[in-house]
């Protein structure tokens, strides 16, 4: 692994250099081949033995401006850039670009300062210096990190590392000390001026994360932060967790209507196969003479029966006074064992004693009365018969007329 590593570190002054042009927007650089190979490693610190080793090697004597513009220098051009690289982002990694690619043939160490530092003079930063390192060590344009950067400079600190350039952007930096932190650098000769991305910057990306700090709250509880991680008070959190929930209901009818509006089409097309089968189901059910018809009719007419009076039943005729109803039943009785002759003598009684209000004769003169001459002997025998069914009728088992009493009325 150090053999792989340290073929990051061999220079291009051996002659060896790759024909593949790196172009990013007007910044042009040459690529080595050893250099191609070590995008497998991160750059390593300036205390570490490969970075001690490439140093040592080093014959330092700056190369002038016109040397390595021209590519003619004896080694790799040796450039250095500085910053804090708090939350390193697109910005930085092109102002590196640029430093990579301000000579064919360079080497580029950076120095990142440490939190103290930093916090002294710029304020806190959201990454810790560790995790700044890391993060510029890991860019491919870096061949060397150097922790604890100086914020100024002095001549010890450019030949101990032996730097031949400064890159950084040209805007002045100012300390309570001088007007421009690059001033030296620069009557030196030694400065090399790179452009600031537009739009992007450590300051820009904190103010976006200010801006919609609700949003970004809301984010990290949804992912399983807690709300004492957040720095966020117990209200807050239940705010945020009930719009977190708004949010997801909002999603999934959005996804309903979209799997909706999809599947238009193919349920136009099925409405309009099922649509007669349909309409003849509903006229089967809710047409005139549909089933929901018969069985209204048939609901309504038993509604109307159970609703209605019953008839009254008829009335049967009060008994008669005189004895009518017992005389009837008599006559009933009697005409099942007596001929037709004698049954019309017998209605005859009846009529006669229904048209008089007299009471009823005594029994020698009603038995005198059914005892008459007959025109025809042949009916002797049925006239005994009705004699037997009227004596039944009217005798109350006394054995004289004196105790008789009448009990047809009670039949």
């Amino acid at each position: 692994m150090a053999e792989a590593i340290s073929t990051r570190s061999a220079g291009a002054g051996e002659g060896q250099r790759s024909e593949l042009q790196v172009q990013n927007g007007s910044d042009t650089g040459f690529c080595s081949s050893s250099q191609t190979q070590s995008l497998r490693f991160a750059a390593p610190f300036s205390t570490d033995p490969i970075a001690v080793a490439e140093r040592e090697r080093c014959a330092y004597g700056r190369v002038s401006r016109a040397a390595a513009a021209a590519g003619t220098a004896a080694r790799r051009v040796r450039v250095y850039s500085d910053g804090i690289y708090d939350m390193f982002h697109e910005g930085h990694a092109r102002q590196l670009q640029q430093a990579k690619a301000a000579f064919p043939n360079v080497y580029l160490i950076v120095g990142v300062c440490n939190d103290q530092l930093t916090h002294s003079r710029k304020g806190r930063t959201v990454m810790t210096e560790d995790e700044r390192y890391e993060a510029v060590r890991h860019c491919r344009y870096v061949d060397e990190v150097v922790r604890d950067a100086p914020w100024e400079y002095d001549e010890a600190f450019l030949e101990m590392h032996k730097i031949d350039f400064v890159a950084h952007d040209d805007i002045p930096y100012t300390t309570e000390d001088c007007d421009d932190t690059y001033a030296m650098i620069k009557a030196k000769d030694m400065f090399v001026a790179t452009e600031r991305t537009e739009g992007v910057s450590t300051s820009d990306i904190v103010a976006r994360i200010v801006r919609d700090y609700d949003i970004y709250v809301r984010r990290n509880l949804a992912r399983g932060y807690s709300a004492k991680e957040l720095n966020v008070s117990f209200l807050n959190e239940k705010k945020f967790r009930l719009q977190n929930k708004m949010d997801e209901l909002k999603d999934k009818g959005k996804k309903v209507m979209t799997n909706i509006g999809e599947k238009r089409v193919d349920i136009l097309t099925k409405w309009e196969e099922k649509s007669r089968e349909l309409i003849d189901a509903f006229l089967l059910l809710f047409g005139p003479d549909g089933r929901l018809s018969s069985i209204w009719n048939e609901s309504k007419g038993r509604l109307m029966q159970a609703l209605s009076q019953p008839p009254s039943p008829r009335a049967s005729p009060p008994p008669s006074e005189n004895g009518d109803d017992s005389q009837d039943r008599a006559l009933a009785l009697a005409s099942a064992h007596a001929s037709a002759p004698a049954l019309a003598r017998a209605l005859a009684h009846a009529r006669a004693h229904r048209s008089s209000a007299s009471p009823p004769p005594p029994k020698s003169r009603r038995y005198e009365t059914l005892w008459e001459p007959q025109a025809d002997a042949s009916s002797s025998e049925g006239l005994g018969a009705e004699a037997a069914a009227l004596r039944q009728l009217t005798d109350d088992g006394s054995d004289s007329d004196d105790d008789y009493q009448d009990t047809s009325a009670y039949l």
